[in-house]
């Protein structure tokens, strides 16, 4: 085979013989190694971002990539990369990986079973004795949850558009520590790892992930090639009312914010209903009622509205039946109570290429077949990933494992193994052949 001209044929079969050398005993002894930090004893991991359990993950996961024969690389935002040389560096690298924080309360798989098992490609890569034309890089991307700072997505929405980083350095988690702070004390931890550029040009991504949800369950199959990710909004909706005291004032001279509240969240949960068949999904999941006593009429309730689908039409109905529904609870009454809403955030639908799916279903199907299964399942994501943000940066595509009752962010979270070995499988397939075209 010659170094710097793989034919298609030459591509297929080192996808082949690199998916056939996943192994599913290393997998799991790694992903069970990562779980140990920041282990809790019902069985889940807290393990937020940037606290001292999360750096001690992060050498870790250094120490066992460079075990591989990998170079390791961090960049401003403190994103991790696990590169295996390519017989041609001048090229764009295949990038995989996802993120290993986790939820104050979380699981084992969540963002971490991505970044295992791209480590385990590059593993099953140097057993198969492979080279592949391009570098093949492993990324642990910093604060995808979310929880511990705000926004989720940092490490890889920085990454694509490095001047967002500035302001991600301002936010502060609850106890008031700075981002930045937190940052800067996780580079200092690593004075041993190269710092590398922010938005490198990178050939293709590839992120599988579990799904965190129930289709694949309900369809009983292990492996879904993921289409794209919904579209998103936030809005935060104000009621505001007049205080009063609770056994002193009539009903009917009330102005009274949760009513208004609660008159609102039924119709829209009544549209939501009524649009079923749209796959809209409606969340209205954060209350802050004032003054929040058990004998004073509310005086205002904020509540937030977390709207998704795939079609970007069906959100822009959703708005205008938003100030529908205002309008009418507005008119219930004459009184002076009055509600405001400001959206708070937009993120349009993320559409994969179709060619990246189409080797992502063929990576799949091989490793199904010889399962005993037929094909993937084809599903669109309605959580966020990083994959979001990469796929504007360069040709991206997921992959999903089922989740059991369709449960994460949850110490209850749980794949199972024989689906685990599959769908490293099939990444080992599709970034393979990415890596050699």
């Amino acid at each position: 085979m010659n170094s710097l001209s793989f034919t298609e044929t030459d591509a297929t079969e080192s996808a082949a013989r690199a998916q056939d050398h996943v192994d599913d005993t290393r997998l799991q002894r790694a992903i069970a190694d990562l779980a140990a930090f920041g282990a809790r004893d019902d069985g889940g991991v807290s393990r937020q971002t940037l606290t001292a359990i999360d750096l001690e993950a992060r050498r870790h996961l250094i120490e066992h990539a460079r075990a591989l024969g990998c170079e390791v690389g961090i960049d401003a935002c403190a994103n991790l990369f696990f590169r295996r040389a390519g017989l041609d560096d001048t090229l764009p690298p295949v990038l995989t990986g996802s993120h290993a924080d986790t939820q104050p309360v979380g699981g084992k798989l969540d963002g971490a079973y991505g970044v295992m098992a791209g480590l385990e490609v590059i593993a099953a890569l140097n057993d198969a004795g492979l080279r592949t034309r391009r570098a093949i890089e492993v990324v642990a991307w910093t604060n995808e949850e979310g929880s511990r700072f705000g926004p989720g997505c940092m490490g890889s929405s920085a990454f694509v558009e490095p001047a967002r980083l500035t302001a991600f350095r301002t936010a502060t988690d609850g106890d008031g520590v700075r981002f930045g702070d937190a940052l800067d004390a996780a580079l200092a931890a690593v004075p041993d790892v190269p710092q590398l550029p922010m938005a490198r040009a990178m050939a293709s991504c590839v992120e599988l992930h579990i799904e965190q949800g129930p289709v694949l369950e309900r369809a009983n199959v292990p492996l879904g090639v993921v289409t794209g990710i919904q579209s998103v909004r936030w809005f935060r909706v104000t009621c505001m009312g007049q205080m009063a005291h609770a056994g002193t004032t009539p009903m009917d001279e009330r102005a009274d914010a949760m009513a208004s509240a609660v008159a609102l969240a039924q119709r829209l949960y009544a549209y939501a209903a009524a649009e079923a068949a749209t796959q809209l999904r409606l969340t209205l999941g954060r209350w802050l009622v004032a003054p929040n006593s058990v004998n004073t009429i509310p005086g205002s309730v904020t509540f937030t509205i977390d709207a998704r689908c795939v079609d970007e039409a069906v959100l822009d109905r959703f708005e205008l039946a938003l100030q529908t529904a205002i309008a009418d609870v507005r008119g219930l009454r004459a009184t002076r109570n009055d509600i405001t809403v400001e959206s708070l955030f937009r993120q349009a639908p993320t559409h994969f290429p179709a060619d990246m799916r189409a080797l992502v279903e063929t990576g799949c199907t091989r490793a199904l077949r010889q399962v005993g299964h037929d094909q993937p399942v084809r599903l669109t994501s309605g959580a966020f990933h990083d994959a979001m943000y990469l796929a504007g940066h360069c040709p991206t595509a997921m992959i999903f494992v089922p989740s059991r009752g369709g449960i994460s962010h949850n110490a209850a979270e749980y794949t199972d193994a024989p689906a685990l070995l599959l769908g490293a499988q099939a990444l080992a397939y599709t970034v393979t052949a990415l890596a050699n075209g």
